[in-house]
């Protein structure tokens, strides 16, 4: 039976594009920099220049590799005829040997040297490498401008008191941007282990079909001395300041446990951060952008729904069970390699740093547009702060000549009291007038007002604030100086 889209197929061309499933993580989510940088064109191109690389250095070392074989190979390195190369592997079932083959088609000349010495994992471990060391490139200054919009934020509410909360129930008072402190330095944290995954990066280099160069070594006529400086002139080429000493055919494995894992470390990051809004917009007393046409429900015109903050959630979520993939793959590789890795690798790898890039730039989107509702903030907090401030009475009666213990009791009484028409009668809590109406705490009635000031229970919160944003986050946004400016990054 024909499917029921086949006759608008044939109407309209255009239509094709939408029949296969595509990961929404392109079509959707991350951002057209990331996507390139995991895309066919920026791997395969990668391939011909590590070959142009490895027989630039071969030549250079004096092996008989001319001047018009390098730049035949330079010339091409982008005219990649992937057609070609898909025949090639569908008749050879080898990805590696179809690229060869296919940039040999377009360079006649170089097709005797390309790829000299070397194997799959040459091109193959090298070209991860790189990719990943650009992809942290891309994300380092999103991070950094995820962590300046939330200081900023941080900074305008260093002051604006609010209920915090333990076990989600009311706690003792905060402020809003201590708060946004505490989010703060968990993404500084991730920024320092980006940092740190990104510098730890090693090249796999030229190492050979088992990591013992025994081919180079055959090339250079037993010279170890030049197959050690071919290996650091490449490394050099591809940009990396070290390369591994050690390695079976593969680098180690490990390396991608360790890149992902950051990632995933991220990912609860932003989790945790995300799920902070989600809970304060059930209170009312914050919420993320909400567009002028933004539709919140398709059956409940009047909802407001957190779908960045959720999605930041689902993704996040993805992100986390994605390094299960790494650590399965590095305890699972036999000897010196086996190629179950592969195509785990293909997929694992990419999506943690295509779902990382979208948690960003959905992030950044929220940051730049938190909406705080003091009103609702003031409301709730009066709710609770007569509980609160109940040690506070007690002491200034005690200074007013009463006994601590009888007005311990006194207290105790009157709030339970409020206590029982806030959750059996559903009325506001009452405690404060209770009070000013009790002659027992006649010397303290004049005081109550300032007893009850929101300002004196949020500590050093604000001067917190200040030295957490002028000691820890101006340093380490320095270096991102000039790319706090770039525009957050939402597509649907």
């Amino acid at each position: 039976m024909a499917a029921p889209y086949e006759s608008v197929i044939e109407a309209n061309e255009e239509y094709l594009e939408h029949v296969n499933y595509s990961t929404p993580l392109v079509a959707r989510y991350a951002s057209s920099a990331m996507t390139k940088n995991f895309g066919d064109v920026k791997k395969f191109s990668t391939w011909r220049q590590l070959w142009t690389w490895l027989a630039m250095a071969e030549k250079k070392l004096g092996l008989s590799i001319s001047e018009e074989q390098i730049k035949e190979m330079k010339a091409n390195i982008g005219n990649i005829d992937f057609a070609h190369a898909e025949l090639e592997e569908k008749r050879v079932r080898h990805d590696v040997m179809a690229h060869v083959h296919t940039f040999a088609h377009i360079c006649p000349h170089a097709a005797p040297i390309i790829h000299l010495g070397a194997t799959s994992c040459y091109v193959g471990d090298n070209t991860d490498l790189i990719v990943m060391k650009d992809a942290f490139d891309i994300m380092l200054p999103k991070l950094a401008r995820c962590i300046h919009r939330l200081s900023s934020f941080a900074k305008q509410h260093k002051a604006l008191a609010c209920l915090s909360y333990t076990h989600l129930q009311p706690a003792q008072l905060s402020t809003v941007g201590k708060r946004a402190c505490i989010w703060t330095q968990d993404l500084l944290m991730d920024l320092r282990n980006l940092q740190r995954a990104r510098a730890d990066l090693r090249f796999r280099g030229v190492k050979g079909t088992t990591g013992t160069q025994a081919s180079f070594l055959a090339l250079f006529d037993g010279n170890e001395k030049k197959v050690e400086e071919l290996d650091c002139l490449v490394t050099e080429l591809a940009g990396f300041k070290s390369h591994f000493l050690i390695c079976g055919q593969t680098y180690s494995r490990k390396v991608d446990v360790d890149c992902v894992n950051t990632l995933a470390s991220l990912g609860a990051t932003v989790h945790k951060i995300c799920t902070d809004i989600r809970l304060l917009a059930n209170f009312k007393e914050l919420e993320e952008p909400f567009e002028k046409d933004q539709i919140g429900s398709s059956a409940m015109p009047y909802k407001r729904n957190p779908m960045r903050s959720e999605r930041c959630c689902s993704l996040a979520r993805h992100l986390m069970t994605l390094v299960h993939d790494p650590l399965n793959t590095a305890a699972n590789q036999w000897m010196e390699r086996t190629l179950d890795d592969s195509a785990n690798r293909r997929i694992a790898i990419a999506e943690a740093f295509l779902t990382a890039d979208a948690l960003l730039g959905t992030m950044q989107n929220v940051f730049e547009g938190l909406v705080v509702y003091p009103k609702v903030i003031e409301r709730r907090i009066r709710q609770e702060l007569p509980f609160m401030a109940t040690e506070n009475i007690i002491m200034a009666m005690v200074k007013s000549g009463g006994d601590r213990q009888e007005c311990h009791e006194q207290i105790r009484v009157l709030s339970q009291q409020a206590g029982n028409r806030v959750k059996q009668e559903g009325e506001d809590n009452d405690l404060v007038e209770r009070i000013k109406q009790s002659a027992y705490f006649a010397p303290v009635h004049a005081k109550l007002e300032l007893l009850m000031d929101p300002a004196t229970f949020v500590g050093r919160a604000p001067a917190q604030v200040d030295r957490f944003l002028q000691e820890e986050v101006e340093p380490a946004l320095q270096p991102y100086t000039s790319d706090l400016e770039g525009c957050s990054h939402l597509t649907l």
